[in-house]
């Protein structure tokens, strides 16, 4: 259940009996009386928010469908046949037993049950859930739940004062208290993900539960813990998961649209070697052959500055925004494309579940150009074998990358066997053209190269300086 991303190691917060997550739940503010505002760090104190918010914190144990013998690889091991078993939490967040919880806890569970404030146990039904965002709707019989009233994560500020309420190795309703440490992090899907970070402990048992502001709402629920770091723990943000529980509670799960394009950030280095006025827009990197993207005009280093009347400042409210939007609809894209705007329309498709790829790289052979260049990297040229093996597009002509070792920090992206398309926006279909473009590029400036990598059929943009 543990993940590697960007270098830090990460866990998804769950413990298990055998292998399925233990989650934690936590509360919201329940109705009633507001509690104190924040005076200062050593005069606030959150216990009138849980004392109300307990009531809404449910535990959850999960038996997955897949049975395992947990005995298995041993000498002379009995075979064994054991439901796997998970327990966690999570909260109620609507009169009527609607329960917000993550989605790695109850995926493949074929049982759930719930444990109440009160002691109450009952089954519990998965309405939906969405492995994107990590989150599932889960639904128990009755009326008259206490609830979580959601707060708006977006005007959650760095520094303000938080709570985690859940249930990390059993110890029921244990609460912890720290602050955001920051927000928009990304950790495993670059697209969808702008996760809160939290100093508040964070341990497994408490994925699932949600992290409480000052005023008593759920803001957050808590989802990963850095297994390198202390006090570095990740929520989703509230705001995420009321925008898709809607479509959990009508159809199960979530329809996103899909514009089909591969996106990057606008810097200041590229903003002017794009010639935009401003930092302001999405760059479009690479666009997906027969996507509504390549039927709407769409182009590699356009900049979509507006979607159907709504600005757009950079690539992460553009997903947002189209993936909001029903699958079908048209939408009216603004794009700046070599310094002049124009308007291009497109019919949204689906977006598909998401995939995990492989990032590694084949080492093909082929004749070399000079060691070293001037901007930190030995090539080769792109053999028709070597193409037709790896199934390059036809529109990927380029020079393969043998060897890394400049220093620049864009060469973290880098790997040996990518395919350089693009140096500064210049074609490089062999190695000629590459040499000359290396060698016009003035030192101590950038270049931003245009990379396909074969093995995972995906592109990137990277900047290097030149030496």
């Amino acid at each position: 259940m543990s993940r590697v991303a960007g270098g830090l190691a990460l866990v998804l917060v769950a413990s298990a009996s055998v292998l399925i997550g233990m989650l934690a739940a936590g509360g919201g503010a329940l109705r009633g009386a507001p509690p104190r505002s924040v005076a200062a760090p050593g005069g606030f104190s959150f216990a009138e928010v849980v004392e109300r918010l307990n009531q809404a914190v449910v535990y959850v144990a999960v038996v997955d469908s897949t049975p395992q013998n947990p005995h298995a690889g041993l000498p002379g091991a009995p075979d064994l046949s054991v439901p796997r078993r998970g327990e966690g939490s999570g909260f109620l967040v609507d009169p009527r037993g609607y329960i917000l919880t993550n989605h790695h806890l109850v995926n493949g569970a074929s049982r759930i049950r719930v444990r109440l404030a009160d002691k109450r146990e009952m089954p519990a039904s998965l309405v939906g859930s969405d492995a994107r965002t990590d989150l599932a709707l889960l639904k128990v019989e009755g009326q008259g739940f206490p609830f979580i009233p959601l707060g708006d994560s977006d005007r959650l500020r760095v520094g303000e004062w938080v709570c985690a309420i859940g249930n990390p190795y059993r110890f029921d309703h244990s609460v912890t208290v720290g602050v955001v440490s920051s927000k928009g992090r990304k950790i495993w899907d670059a697209s969808f993900d702008a996760y809160i970070q939290t100093d508040a402990a964070i341990n497994p048992g408490n994925s699932g539960g949600p992290l409480i502001n000052a005023a008593g709402e759920a803001v957050g629920i808590s989802s990963a813990v850095s297994t390198e770091g202390q006090g570095i723990g990740f929520a989703v943000p509230i705001n995420v998961a009321r925008a898709i529980m809607d479509q959990l509670r009508s159809r199960g799960r979530v329809s996103r649209g899909y514009l089909g394009v591969q996106l990057h950030e606008l810097d200041p280095d590229l903003q002017r070697l794009l010639g935009a006025p401003t930092p302001r827009g999405a760059l479009v990197l690479d666009v997906l052959p027969g996507s509504a993207g390549a039927a709407s005009g769409l182009r590699r280093y356009d900049v979509i500055t507006g979607v159907s009347g709504q600005d757009v400042e950079d690539g992460d409210q553009l997903v947002r925004a189209i993936s909001a939007t029903p699958p079908g609809t048209p939408v009216r894209l603004v794009v700046l494309r070599d310094g002049r705007e124009m308007a291009l329309e497109a019919r949204l498709g689906e977006r598909a579940g998401s995939e995990d790829e492989e990032e590694a790289s084949p080492r093909p052979a082929s004749a070399e150009a000079p060691a070293g260049d001037a901007i930190g990297l030995t090539v080769t040229a792109l053999d028709p074998s070597t193409r037709a093996s790896l199934a390059i597009p036809k529109d990927r002509q380029g020079v393969v990358i043998k060897d890394v070792s400049g220093f620049s920090p864009g060469m973290d992206a880098l790997a040996a066997g990518d395919v350089v398309v693009e140096v500064n926006r210049e074609p490089t279909p062999d190695l000629a053209s590459y040499g000359r473009v290396v060698a016009s590029l003035p030192r101590g400036g950038a270049a931003y190269l245009f990379v396909y990598r074969p093995r995972s059929h995906a592109s990137l943009l990277t900047r290097l300086e030149v030496e």
